[in-house]
């Protein structure tokens, strides 16, 4: 592990070594710069999109930089930049930051959402939730719509409550009977195991008079729940991408896409401001009651267990959603 003096301020952060190695190190505690805020962080969500670097692709440099990976972190600023006005020493806030693996990270003063005091105390991985209210807001699903969610994790699970509570009839796809259940208790109105693909499309055949879906979304990220998804969308309907496609090329049937008239929608975003507004609609969201996770972040690990937390989000035990790490 590496020490620094005695004289020169420290925080803890975690290193990525190499394909499934990682340690946590003594690092230089970073100062604020102009227009900056340094967030002394309470945790960090564990984000599928960490497994691909976390597996030691050729393309990956080890070691990662302190606290490398993580992007899902919340906490109190505890020091301030230049220019900052704001932003107050205190307040608590989700950011969207990229070491935050550590017991400290950097945000520009734009990239940080405060949290109300009636959230005190609440985790709040604010990119992942934000990244949920984005997917829901380019669905445009409304009350009356019969809306089909493939794949019930995390994400699939925020998404099926906020659908329910708009009023839409929610039809859940999984594999596993628990994230059933998870969907069941987020106000799904059927489930349906994912096993065998045309007898998924019959199920929703019959349970939609052979309509299918106005909305479909994709929450999986691999190739046949995207297969799956277009099956099951309706003529004119909207099929909304929202799985992670990072791990090679995808196929899809454009004739029948095209027969149809799908509105297809890529709900990946990359402009920091629109996850920033994602955010700050989940806050909202959440102070509001209109969006409850606190029931989906099942594992936590502390830092030095951040290891144990990657793999449970890949190997996904009994029970496994959300992985935290817990920094205090």
């Amino acid at each position: 592990m590496d020490t620094l003096s005695q004289t020169t301020a420290a925080m803890s952060a975690a290193v990525i070594t190499g394909a499934g190695e990682m340690e946590v190190r003594q690092v230089a505690l970073p100062e604020p710069k102009q227009g900056e805020v340094r967030i002394r962080l309470e945790g960090c969500g564990v984000c599928a999109s960490n497994l691909t670097p976390w597996s030691g692709p050729d393309w990956m440099e080890f070691p990662t930089e302190p606290g490398g990976l993580g992007h899902e972190g919340w906490g109190e600023i505890d020091a301030i930049g230049e220019g900052v006005t704001d932003l107050a020493v205190g307040d608590r806030v989700a950011a969207l930051t990229y070491h935050a693996y550590a017991t400290h990270d950097i945000a520009t003063a734009d990239s940080v959402v405060k949290l109300p005091p009636e959230m005190a105390g609440k985790p709040f991985p604010g990119e992942p939730l934000g990244c949920a209210m984005n997917i829901f807001r380019r669905a445009e699903i409304k009350a009356g719509q019969t809306v089909a969610i493939i794949g019930i994790g995390f994400l699939g699970a925020l998404l099926t409550q906020l659908a329910t509570r708009a009023g839409a009839r929610v039809i859940a796809i999984s594999r596993r009977s628990f994230s059933l259940d998870v969907a069941r208790r987020m106000g799904a109105a059927e489930t349906i195991e994912m096993r065998d693909h045309w007898e998924i499309i019959e199920k929703v055949r019959h349970l939609t008079d052979g309509q299918f879906c106005e909305r479909v979304i994709e929450a999986v990220g691999k190739q046949w729940p995207l297969d799956l998804a277009g099956e099951l969308t309706r003529e004119r309907g909207r099929l909304i991408i929202a799985g992670y496609h990072q791990d090679g090329p995808r196929q899809v049937n454009m004739q029948m896409w095209n027969w149809r008239g799908l509105d297809v929608i890529n709900a990946h975003e990359r402009d920091p401001k629109v996850y920033i507004d994602g955010i700050r609609e989940a806050v909202e969201a959440v102070a509001s009651g209109r969006l409850d996770p606190s029931p989906l972040y099942t594992h936590t690990y502390p830092l030095s267990g951040l290891d144990e937390a990657l793999n449970a989000t890949r190997d996904r035990p009994e029970g496994f959603l959300k992985a935290m790490v817990m920094l205090r």
